[in-house]
């Protein structure tokens, strides 16, 4: 797996940058960025504030493998404890958001899926977060294996088919064969709906992460009634590998997204990196759930919104630290 390590640099994988200790400490202005991040986390969101403001980190290819698990009526949570990938069903088959990393495709993604009780060949749409190839990783071998169509912003396909130079010019090659890349597909559109049997996938561009990174909304099923489900596919878990306008850009994508859930009444908050919403909690509730139990991803409307807050807030702590 370290072959893939320089690739991603190279690819520019924000996930792997890892957050340097700040040379000297951070000043007023980003204190009071963090206070106001902890006030709006409450106790809800505090461990995402501790995280983006003050102890970021990267997902690995290594992270633990989560035990595949449905978490609502229609939707499935499978992968590792940083990467996850989720499985919709729906009448006509099963969406796919991302495929995890390259190496997991057989043992994780299609073992996982098995273990669900989910055929593997009635995956007809992938839906990508956005070009990294730790969400693109399996897309080439379903769409070589059963002729799944694959689904990604225009500026994402180009970033993913014409990566940038590594950081600081370097031109090294990684070690190995890279992995292997979809073809290219099916372009997703703002606001236009990814749609398969009854299920309706909006997507929204939220550029800062990679240029083409998409917020996904869909509804999903708890015990028959219908949630609304945001995923914000582009998180900046490290910021020390954007550039200043990448950083003003994704506070801008944001806000954006902020605005779409407000109007679709979001109320379950799902990630691909759950490093900083305690996932691996939710996921042993929904395991020891009795009837009548919540159901742990549903953190309703008002906490939605706060999630994205909090996200906002430390992300201007680290754009007020770059003025330090």
């Amino acid at each position: 797996m370290r072959n893939y390590t320089l690739l991603l640099l190279t690819l520019g994988v924000g996930a792997w940058a890892q957050e340097s200790t700040p040379a000297k400490p951070d000043s007023a202005q980003v204190k009071s960025d963090i206070e106001k991040a902890k006030k709006d986390a409450g106790t809800y969101w505090a461990n995402e504030a501790h995280f983006f403001c003050e102890a970021p980190h990267g997902n690995r290819a290594d992270d633990p493998i989560i035990e595949p698990t449905k978490i609502f009526d229609n939707v499935y949570a499978l992968g590792r404890t940083g990467t996850v990938v989720y499985a919709i069903t729906t009448s006509a088959g099963i969406i796919l958001i991302d495929t995890g990393w390259p190496a997991d495709t057989e043992e994780v993604v299609l073992g996982g899926l098995k273990k669900l009780g989910l055929d593997p060949t009635q995956v007809k749409m992938i839906v990508l977060g956005h070009g990294h190839v730790d969400h693109f990783g399996g897309a080439a071998y379903f769409q070589e294996h059963y002729g799944t169509h694959v689904y990604l912003t225009a500026a994402d396909w180009d970033f993913m088919e014409h990566p940038p130079a590594a950081r600081g010019g370097g031109k090294a090659a990684p070690k190995g064969p890279p992995p292997a890349q979809p073809k290219h597909d099916m372009v997703v559109t703002e606001g236009q709906p990814i749609v398969l049997g009854h299920e309706k996938i909006v997507p929204f561009y939220i550029p800062g992460h990679t240029p083409g990174s998409t917020g996904l909304i869909f509804p999903v099923k708890d015990n028959g009634k219908t949630h609304v489900a945001a995923l914000y596919g582009g998180t900046i878990l490290g910021a020390g590998a954007i550039s200043d306008e990448g950083l003003a850009q994704y506070q801008r994508s944001i806000a954006h997204f902020k605005e779409e859930t407000k109007k679709a009444k979001a109320d379950v908050e799902l990630q691909n990196h759950p490093l900083y919403d305690d996932f691996e909690t939710k996921l042993a509730k929904v395991k020891e759930r009795k009837k009548g139990d919540p159901n742990p991803f549903i953190v309703g409307q008002a906490n939605y919104q706060k999630f994205l807050d909090v996200m906002s807030d430390c992300m201007q702590a680290n754009i007020d630290r770059r003025k330090e």
